[in-house]
């Protein structure tokens, strides 16, 4: 199926106009296509084999319109930073409508209704950080929205400098965030909260619907889902920096990429994002935040949900975490079984790789390989002596282990990526995008989609990060 054979549908309309502005993309001028992606290609049922550059970059612009669609911004507020803004919305995105269960959206499309006083654009590298970071975490199983495509133009926007305006189009099941709720809760507009509960049920969690308390049930089911999404970005050292409750998804996917990193040296207190000043979103402190902005949403919904039962919900949410973390970790470090000791010996890995200035991701992959020779770990480390400490005690707990080492070596092989898309690594596909050559893009793209493999030719991205360019921090237009 070509891209103008799609049909799009528009269920969020059939709210009340409260919930949204409808409002039409405002083109860029001279659009050029940077990329697309023909994984996302197939989720939508298109043909991803030599599609029509010029239609792809029609849609990104807001020039071609297709079937069914009624391009709309959608109307939250939220926490941000902890202070609530109470109206804040889509202000430079645009939904096109859905298909098979993806809502398509323009991200840097133009102004609506929810603007402020932005521009509605967003700048080219910003966009090639999310197109790229969101097939990463994907690939690395982590739950996320899509990218279909990325176009970039002539056309400047001001940020720290002016930029090349572009324009990426994501998919994911519901763009509906825990903001969405608060904005009709402090507006005590309780009619308006319960049909975007009832809709978010109807959309996302179908099979709750004939529970006898769905919106009970819902609850329960975010909060287990946040818990496990805070899990997955501990596993695997990603900050995401702006946690802010209009960026929470309602179905505890990633959204909103900003200023994320991948850390290079282990720091548990990282901060990615320049503007948090006080380390609100550092990443130590995603999973408190996650818990934070879960008890926010509890507040927004106690007109549905009685309030004992919403606490009741919200005290399982260190034990979702917990228990899904020290899954992950064993995964990690290749234990088959679990032991009581375990715990004891994963915070004791963090703190030797936090004092050895570690990079977490080619020492997980080189422990992927690891039987009595240390070199190579220890090579990593600025206190190898701590780290060899610790790798005896990881010895005598592999002891407990039921698989042979070979085993152990593959399943951790399918588990430790190779390569993640550390700062540095997409800054370098940012300056030649900027210069009009987007191969470094696309090619960055594949490796972001295939973490696990070798890549000979893209080595130099899997050794530990420079020293100049390690832990940068980012802003918020990033």
């Amino acid at each position: 199926m070509k891209l103008t054979d799609l049909t799009l549908a528009t269920p969020y309309l059939s709210l009340d106009p409260i919930f949204y502005q409808e409002v039409h993309p405002t083109p860029l001028k001279n659009p050029m296509l940077v990329s697309y992606n023909p994984d996302a290609f197939r989720l939508l049922e298109l043909s991803p084999d030599q599609p029509d550059t010029k239609e792809i970059e029609a849609l990104l612009n807001g020039t071609l319109t297709l079937r069914g669609s009624r391009p709309y911004a959608m109307c939250y507020a939220g926490h941000q930073f902890g202070y609530f803004v109470p109206r804040l919305g889509d202000g430079r995105a645009i939904n096109l409508g859905s298909a098979y269960g993806w809502n398509l959206q323009l991200k840097g499309s133009g102004q609506t209704l929810y603007s402020r006083q932005g521009d509605g654009r967003a700048v080219l590298r910003s966009s090639i950080r999310e197109y790229l970071m969101s097939e990463a975490m994907h690939a690395l199983s982590i739950p996320t929205s899509r990218a279909f495509a990325l176009i970039t133009s002539d056309e400047k926007v001001a940020r720290e400098r002016w930029e090349r305006g572009a324009v990426v189009l994501r998919l994911a099941p519901s763009w509906i965030r825990f903001g969405s709720f608060e904005y009709f809760f402090h507006g005590k507009r309780h009619k308006e909260l319960e049909a975007l509960a009832d809709f978010l049920l109807r959309e996302s969690f179908p099979h709750l619907l004939e529970k006898e308390e769905p919106y009970l049930e819902m609850f329960a089911e975010i909060v287990k889902r946040t818990a496990t999404l805070m899990a997955q970005w501990q596993s695997v050292g990603f900050n995401h920096g702006v946690m802010n409750t209009d960026n929470m998804s309602a179905i505890g996917i990633t959204i909103d990429y900003g200023p994320f990193a991948f850390m290079d040296t282990f720091e548990s207190g990282y901060i990615c994002n320049h503007t948090d000043t006080h380390g609100r979103y550092s990443y130590d402190n995603q999973p408190s935040i996650g818990l934070w902005n879960l008890e926010r949403l509890a507040l927004a919904l106690s007109p549905l949900i009685r309030e004992e039962k919403l606490k009741n919900e919200l005290e399982k949410y260190s034990t979702y975490f917990t228990t899904h973390l020290m899954e992950l970790l064993r995964a990690k470090l290749g234990l088959d079984t679990p032991h009581e000791s375990d715990s004891d010996l994963f915070r004791s890995l963090f703190n030797v790789m936090e004092h050895g200035y570690i990079d977490m991701t080619p020492f997980f992959r080189a422990l992927s390989r690891y039987e009595q020779n240390r070199e190579s770990l220890l090579a990593l480390s600025l206190a190898p002596n701590q780290l060899n400490e610790w790798l005896n005690r990881y010895d005598e707990r592999l002891k407990i282990n039921i698989s042979s080492t070979e085993d152990r070596h593959k399943r951790m092989l399918r588990t430790n990526p190779k390569y993640v898309l550390k700062n540095h690594i997409l800054q370098e596909a940012i300056d030649t995008a900027e210069q009009g050559d987007f191969t470094l893009v696309n090619a960055l793209l594949v490796l972001a989609q295939t973490p696990y493999d070798e890549h000979p030719e893209w080595e130099h991205y899997s050794l530990p990060t420079p020293n100049k360019y390690k832990n940068l921090k980012l802003s918020c237009s990033s």
